[in-house]
């Protein structure tokens, strides 16, 4: 005999298989649609991992492989820019400083002048010559004595850990210092002359700190076959331009990171000096500061600033010194890449994971040696989301936005899901990453991560099914 009891607990367990069905059913549309999309548009060899997560209601969406540990490439830089927002403050400044010491009489220094560097990613030689004009205005038309870069502020590592040695001389394998300039790296500009004879070579900066060697012809048809590189292998900043240019092409402009960046620096600032008229009786060479110098003037870029340039544009440089940045404020100087990623750590364990089960040792991702999974890039921007909504918002902001800007700017460009993708792309050598916030039709908010890796070729395929991804995420949640 069935009970009242016994009739209230049934229609209570077939509500709760209801209701589970209907949670399940729900995510299963969803989730078909990617499984077909894993079976028919990737590789069997290529390893994915998918991680999404809808921020509106507070719950998982779809799952795949999402502990597996895979490289970040570039989706590292959510790590590092968030981290930084965190620990150093939306209202820190990066600054390079200028010192001198002894004395001033009738506009002659008889003492010596720092540059010292603050780790600085963004500054120019428009910066610089705003600093030696300042130097000027300050009473000092020439130094009997030396001009010094103090370096002081990091580690002697020009390069992050596991960074590939054939990177060399690309400018997005830049090399590092606290004394950063110009992105560390020499845009050569060419152009054609006329038919027969040698192509016009020219660097940005007018710099006579790199030395060319041109040996490209101006044709009179034909596409331009140019080969720009630098003397890398003998770490010399010696620039060979060869190939052939038509008379009918625009001006081709190749970025070459230079070696030894510090003293680029500083040939570029003695060069800046016979520009504003101070003559530089001495040498230039590195040397730290010293206890008794006053200080002349400095220049600052904001965080912010470098943090929206850096995820925009994937900008290496930048989320190095970042890391570098971290490392300074609570560990001192010489600032290292393993003291960084302490805060990274800490970043980790905030978000509810284990930093023990990831390896992380460079900021940009430019590392082989990196391996984290989507779970930890998906939980590190909800905690960003539910926790910090101001850094969310800045963080969300300094993502490239897909058919918009930076490294999006050329994909998901058809509306309605032109603009609804913030997100940041990550690509090394057989490895293609798409990290980051979607709004989607029903006006809810998710985070996403996808890795993809182990495949062979151009990153095409990888970065259309990314987008694939993201379209289904836009239309179906």
């Amino acid at each position: 005999m069935i009970t009242r009891f016994k009739i209230l607990l049934l229609v209570a367990f077939s509500l709760l298989l209801q209701s589970c069905a209907t949670f399940k059913s729900e995510p299963n549309l969803f989730g078909n649609q990617i499984d077909s999309l894993l079976v028919s548009d990737l590789p069997n060899s290529t390893q994915t991992a998918i991680s999404v997560y809808d921020l509106t209601e507070n719950k998982p969406v779809y799952m795949h492989n999402e502990k597996l540990l895979l490289r970040p490439a570039s989706n590292q830089k959510i790590l590092t820019t968030s981290a930084a927002y965190l620990f150093l403050g939306s209202d820190y400044n990066f600054e390079t400083k200028v010192y001198h010491t002894g004395s001033i009489a009738d506009s002659v220094l008889c003492g010596d002048l720092y540059f010292v560097g603050g780790l600085d990613p963004a500054f120019t030689t428009h910066n610089l010559d705003s600093l030696v004009r300042e130097i000027k205005k300050f009473g000092i038309k020439e130094i009997n004595g030396n001009v010094y870069g103090d370096v002081s502020a990091m580690d002697s590592l020009f390069w992050g850990e596991g960074w590939m040695w054939d990177d060399d001389p690309y400018s997005f394998a830049a090399y590092m210092t606290p004394l950063n300039i110009n992105k560390n790296s020499v845009a050569v500009i060419v152009s054609p002359s006329q038919p027969g004879d040698s192509a016009n070579v020219e660097t940005l900066s007018n710099t006579n700190s790199v030395v060319i060697k041109n040996s490209a012809v101006t044709t009179d048809t034909g596409k331009i076959k140019l080969k720009v590189t630098r003397d890398w292998l003998n770490r010399k900043n010696t620039i060979f331009v060869s190939g052939t240019i038509s008379r009918l092409s625009e001006p081709d402009t190749i970025a070459l990171n230079v070696f030894n960046p510090t003293f680029y620096f500083l040939q570029l600032a003695a060069e800046s000096f016979k520009r504003n008229g101070i003559e530089l009786d001495g040498k230039v060479d590195t040397l730290t500061l010293r206890d008794s110098a006053e200080v002349i003037a400095s220049s600052k870029h904001s965080i912010e600033s470098v943090i929206n340039y850096t995820n925009k544009n994937s900008y290496n440089l930048g989320a190095e010194m970042l890391l570098r940045a971290l490392a300074l404020k609570y560990y001192g100087k010489p600032a290292s890449a393993k003291n960084g990623i302490k805060l990274l750590d800490s970043l980790i364990t905030l978000s509810g994971l284990d930093p023990k089960r990831y390896s992380l040792v460079d900021g940009s991702g430019l590392s082989f040696y990196n391996l984290v999974s989507t779970q930890l890039i998906m939980d590190v921007l909800k905690y960003l989301y539910l926790n910090q909504p101001e850094i969310y918002k800045k963080i969300y902001d300094s993502l490239p936005v897909s058919g918009t800007d930076g490294s999006l700017k050329n994909r998901m460009k058809i509306f309605p899901i032109r603009g609804e993708v913030h997100a940041k792309t990550g690509t090394i050598s057989g490895v293609s990453c798409l990290s980051g916030y979607i709004q989607t039709r029903k006006n809810h908010t998710l985070a996403f991560s996808v890795m993809i890796q182990n495949y062979t070729g151009n990153s095409s395929a990888a970065r259309k099914f990314q987008d694939k991804i993201c379209e289904i995420i836009f239309n179906t949640n």
